[in-house]
């Protein structure tokens, strides 16, 4: 039943995400962070980053998140090994061994201070 309720979810989601675009609905909240600092957060652009990708607009979507669209293959091993979390336990414990969690850990806020030092660069 809580599977059913989260692919329902998801598919509402999509749903939302493809006919509504987050650069020109305010359905969409802007980040905080954002609006505070004035620097990205790690998240930042991964609403329009989806839309982008539900159109097929790769490019368009690693313009605004890269690191969401190149995360997509880990995104998926992990919904996968949850799914899967008792038919497969190893595979599960593999993807979440603090090797794994506290790289990933790492890459974010390598990315978060990468973005806001380029742009700053830039200007």
């Amino acid at each position: 039943m809580k599977r059913k309720i989260g692919i329902a979810l998801i598919a509402v989601a999509g749903i939302i995400f493809f006919t509504f675009d987050p650069s020109a609905s305010a359905l969409f909240p802007k980040c905080p962070f954002l609006m505070l600092t004035g620097w990205q957060c790690p998240g930042c652009g991964s609403q329009r980053a989806i839309h982008a990708l539900l159109h097929l607009d790769i490019v368009a979507a690693l313009r605004y998140n890269a690191l969401l669209v190149l995360s997509l293959p880990l995104i998926f091993i992990l919904l996968y090994a949850e799914w899967k979390r008792k038919n497969n336990p190893e595979l599960y414990v593999r993807v979440h061994h603090p090797a794994v969690i506290w790289s990933c850990f790492g890459i974010i806020v390598l990315w978060w201070a990468g973005r806001n030092l380029w742009a700053f660069l830039q200007a």
